[in-house]
């Protein structure tokens, strides 16, 4: 018996040790547990209160911070008066796509009265990401920053900052956001534009009955700030810059990059930068500003320009009135500089070799666009405002992705349940083209449907991207959920595979979740398909999206537990 007693002892005493041995991180990761109450709020912008959907009270809603190997499990009750679901913007979700967050996608939404908890565990990624619903036009006021810091004990690949500060870029509508899309499906036309965009909630001094309460970002002379940029507008890409500072672009959506200095960024819908600045300037008040990236020629836009001020400690109060009380003001580009957009999504690079995979399974070829239906027999007029009495769509290769309603694709994959989509979305597009010339009237008219593109565990992914010049070419963020992914190439007018293969960076393409497709142009990614489920991939202006410009990987379980999808939780949503 004592020497029983002995050796089971002994086991006590090397268990703790052999399960370090095997998952030495598990004693620094913690669980954080949030409540997200989504209700309506009063919220005044631009000399008006409406009553605005917000998570917890708060707009922007609160700032989740969290290690890498951290669990968050966050319940989420619905006490608006519409259908929501969250989504983790960038977040791998490993094993966990039930977490996903897109309606009708991994989940049917949050009915008004109804609640679910989303668990999910970070890992191997550090940076910015953040948080948003994905049901309707609620991101355009429902979402917040989700910060990743590394492992305990282990530090930044960069000097560290003394402070770090998230900077939302924000689109405001002086009506209820869901209305407006509303009133765009009823009409067929585009919807309406915003009144104005934000940093971090607050319009800025340019607009009326807003100066009051711009956001001040304070910086001591010397020290090293961390901003940490996330393009949350609904439908506009946004340049950014700070007066007479320059920025050190050291990491996007997630991940690290090879550091380069840029005196402004653009950044798509979804897209996420993290930069230095150093209080290396004369000790004042320095305005930071937005304004639009439009690509898209002739197309109406929000050309306001929204501010917040860096200001230095040690700056002078300045008098009321005097001249010297208005922050210095940046230069920025002008809305249609193409030029700087491309410089700038040109210099990122990943910080070493990156694994990229270099022998392909999967070559796909997608275009992406817009495109207008004829208006419908039975329809009258009043619901055909789009260019020449249509209604606008958009598709990728000729399919106009239709959203499920009576159950998630998730749920009907892995049920087996038929009739709610087909795996039959084209690899290529069903017609090749001059994609970016001048199109045939005949093929603007993308044919609806529920279509998704199936694929093995492990598969070794390439997909082009290609842009169309259907109604209107522009430049289109395009998102791929539950991945990241190696920007090889981008490049303008129709890819060619004998020339442009050429161009391939497979030594140290950047790593991230959403990739600008330029204007009239493509972009290659890479990946392999290690993480089991649907994944919504799809355009992040969400005016396209609406449209139908998505469409949906599906990833099929590998070997074992660890390469299949989880099972559905107990709460997940009904339909």
């Amino acid at each position: 018996m004592g020497s029983l007693s002995a050796s089971l002892a002994s086991c006590a005493v090397l268990l703790p040790v052999l399960l370090f041995m095997l998952f030495p991180y598990a004693a620094d990761a913690k669980v954080h547990k949030h409540d997200f109450v989504v209700r309506a709020t009063k919220v005044k912008r631009l000399c008006k209160t409406h009553n605005t959907i917000t998570v917890n009270g708060q707009y922007p809603g609160p700032t989740l911070e969290v290690n890498d190997g951290d669990t968050l499990v966050v319940n989420v009750v619905n006490r608006a008066r519409y259908n929501v679901t969250i989504h983790w913007h960038g977040i791998r979700q490993l094993r966990t796509g039930w977490a996903d967050g897109p309606e009708f996608i991994t989940q049917c939404p949050i009915r008004p009265g109804g609640s679910y908890t989303y668990r999910f565990t970070i890992q191997g990624q550090v940076g910015t990401l953040w948080w948003h619903a994905h049901s309707s036009w609620l991101r355009a006021t429902v979402y917040g920053a989700l910060i990743i810091r590394p492992k305990e004990g282990i530090s930044y690949p960069f000097p560290k900052p003394r402070r770090e500060t998230p900077i939302m870029l924000g689109e405001w509508w002086d009506v209820n956001p869901i209305d407006v899309i509303r009133e765009a499906t009823r009409t067929g036309g585009a919807p309406n534009i915003s009144d104005a965009y934000t940093i971090n909630g607050q319009p800025g001094d340019l607009y009326n009955c807003s100066s009051k309460d711009t956001v001040i970002i304070p910086i001591d002379v010397g020290e090293t700030h961390l901003l940490r940029v996330i393009n949350s507008a609904l439908n506009q890409e946004l340049f950014f810059s700070v007066a007479n500072h320059k920025f050190t672009v050291v990491g996007a959506d997630a991940s690290y990059l090879k550091p380069f200095t840029t005196s402004v960024i653009m950044l798509g819908p979804g897209q996420t930068t993290d930069v230095l600045i150093s209080g290396d300037q004369t000790p004042a008040r320095y305005y930071m500003a937005a304004r639009a990236y439009q690509s898209a020629q002739g197309a109406p836009f929000d050309n306001t320009t929204t501010t917040a001020i860096l200001q230095y400690k040690s700056a002078p109060s300045p008098a009321k009135g005097s001249a010297a009380a208005k922050p210095v003001m940046p230069v920025l580009p002008a809305f249609n500089d193409t030029a700087t957009a491309t410089v700038f999504a040109r210099s990122f690079r990943s910080p070493g070799k990156a694994t990229v995979p270099t022998e392909i399974d999967e070559s796909l070829f997608f275009t992406v666009g817009l495109g207008l239906v004829n208006c419908p027999r039975n329809f009258r007029a009043r619901r055909c405002q789009g260019p020449n009495g249509t209604r606008f769509t958009a598709s990728m290769n000729n399919v106009s992705f239709v959203l499920p309603s009576n159950i998630s694709v998730l749920q009907a994959y892995t049920q087996g349940i038929p009739g709610v989509f087909t795996t039959d979305f084209p690899a290529k597009p069903p017609v090749q083209f001059d994609y970016t010339g001048n199109v045939s009237r005949s093929l603007w008219q993308p044919v609806p449907g529920t279509k998704a593109h199936k694929m093995k565990f492990g598969s070794r992914v390439q997909i082009v991207l290609q842009g169309t010049n259907i109604q209107t070419a522009e430049n289109h963020p395009i998102h791929l959920h539950g991945y990241d992914f190696y920007i090889v190439a981008e490049g303008f007018g129709n890819f060619n595979p004998k020339t442009d293969t050429s161009k391939f960076n497979l030594v140290d393409p950047p790593m991230r979740n959403t990739v600008g497709v330029p204007v009239n142009g493509w972009a290659v990614i890479r990946f392999v398909a290690d993480n089991p489920g649907a994944w919504l991939m799809h355009c992040h202006l969400d005016v396209h999206i609406s449209w139908g410009l998505a469409t949906v990987l599906l990833v099929e379980n590998g070997v074992g537990a660890l390469q299949s999808l989880e099972p559905p939780p107990a709460d997940l949503p009904l339909c």
